[in-house]
């Protein structure tokens, strides 16, 4: 259930950075056009030495697009926010400055920590029992860690500042309408519901493949990699939302209990795992420059920008199915969503021609969102000519960014789209053998030219996917 005591202070730690630039403020000014954020005041902390003025000219320039759609009251709103927008300047290697800056701040709280994750952990370590005021919410990115242990040693560091349902470890692919989309379609239609499981289905493929290249976050991404960045946290979670039992409800504890109950019965075989870097090419007419020339990349590191794992779910509904699990950088295509390929009909009629081996598939997009139901049907030419069709249609578009729906469940103190303490360090649990055999040069790195869809010989760099 939501905390009945709406946050009315946002301190973003990190507030002068990259991600509250690009994403959490215009996430932000979206829930405050609408009213779901009345007097809420916005403190940007960072380094440098800003004004107030400097503060509120970043907050405007971010809320511009939603202001420009703005109605009135939404154009208040907004204004209004603006004008009560703070600048604390601060050293955060010196936990004591944090503390006495924290205290001083108009309760209920919330702390976001939009840092690099190394910065963060130092941040949260420099904080004390007490130092917070009550009910403070701690809002921190991903990775929660670099690996299981570090992961375990960050939830300990946390636990003792706030409880477990005050801490909000964001994911932004765990957005509303993400969730409830695939929760909606998995429970509601009798036509899936009895097909979900290994009698039915052969595999499930969850891929995160982007046009872009590094663009400038070599910093980050260098140290990270594909599987860090993307497999580990968000693809995980979305095979979790995929493959959970039915829940009693969709309270935020009946969909967690069985969202860590489903990635503790999964695992990685690092064999199966695939990686590999991409080499200078073209997308879309924009020349890509290796990934190793890259400003800021150190090549020794042998940082992947494709990874692909095999998930296996040890359970009685999905055992024996490969769950599938890629995310490639500077691809010749976007492609972002689940597919599931169902087994083949226990018998075809003798005298059918044309599409006679192909399965059919279920596709559910994240970009653009919309669900497609791929079959095959009688030809025009010939009734006993099979080809194939889509029945195809939009699914729910949220009216707030991702980061926007993260947002205000922060602001409401709903945990639903959090990653609890327990997953958090399951999901590092299945991808650390990986990351050990990828460190042990185990794994080969291969190589694929930017502007395609990586390297021929994986299966799920086909065009016809």
């Amino acid at each position: 259930m939501a905390d009945p005591q709406r946050v009315r202070t946002l301190l973003i730690l990190g507030g002068t950075g990259d991600l509250a630039e690009r994403l959490l403020l215009p996430g932000l000014a979206r829930v405050v056009s609408r009213g779901r954020a009345p007097g809420l005041t916005v403190i940007g902390s960072g380094s440098r030495e800003w004004t107030r003025e400097q503060w509120q000219d970043r907050m405007r320039a971010c809320f511009a697009q939603a202001s420009e759609a703005a109605d009135e009251s939404a154009a208040e709103y907004l204004a209004d926010t603006v004008e009560r927008g703070r600048y604390l300047q601060l050293d955060l290697s010196k936990g004591a400055e944090l503390a006495d800056r924290i205290r001083d701040l108009e309760p209920p709280l919330a702390v976001y920590f939009a840092l690099p994750p190394a910065l963060a952990v130092q941040a949260v370590g420099k904080l004390q029992a007490g130092d917070l005021p009550p009910d403070t919410r701690l809002v921190l990115e991903k990775p929660f860690g670099s690996d299981q242990a570090s992961a375990v040693a960050l939830n300990e560091a946390l636990a003792r500042l706030v409880p477990e349902e005050n801490i909000f470890r964001v994911d932004h692919f765990l957005g509303m309408t993400t969730v409830m989309d695939i929760l909606g379609l998995r429970f509601t239609n009798r036509l899936l519901e009895p097909a979900w499981s290994n009698l039915h289905i052969e595999k499930m493929e969850i891929v995160f493949d982007e046009q872009l290249g590094l663009e400038g976050r070599a910093k980050y991404y260098d140290s990270a990699g594909a599987l860090k960045d993307m497999i580990q946290s968000h693809l995980l979670h979305i095979m979790a939302f995929m493959a959970i039992e039915a829940p009693a409800t969709l309270g935020e504890r009946d969909l967690r209990d069985l969202v860590a109950a489903t990635l503790r019965a999964s695992v990685a075989d690092p064999a199966t795992s695939r990686r590999a870097r991409y080499t200078a090419g073209s997308v879309d007419g924009r020349e890509i420059e290796a990934y190793a020339d890259s400003p800021g990349v150190d090549p020794s590191r042998g940082t992947e920008t494709l990874a692909e794992v095999d998930i296996r779910i040890n359970n009685d509904r999905w055992a024996g199915v490969p769950f599938i699990l890629r995310s490639g950088k500077a691809m010749s295509r976007a492609r972002k969503e689940v597919l599931v390929t169902f087994r083949p009909v226990s018998h075809l009629p003798e005298g059918f021609t044309g599409i006679t081996d192909l399965p059919s598939r279920l596709r559910i997009s994240f970009g653009p969102a919309e669900i497609e139901l791929e079959l095959n049907i009688n030809g025009p030419q010939s009734v006993f000519r099979l080809e194939r069709t889509g029945l195809k249609g939009p699914t729910h578009v949220s009216h707030l960014t991702p980061y926007g729906e993260v947002i205000e469940s922060v602001l409401n103190g709903d945990p639903l789209l959090s990653v609890r303490a327990d997953i958090a360090a399951e999901c590092w649990r299945i991808v650390d053998p990986v990351l050990q055999a990828w460190a042990s040069d185990e794994v080969p790195m291969e190589s694929y030219p930017a502007g395609t869809q990586g390297p021929p010989g994986w299966n799920t760099s086909r065009a016809d996917l």
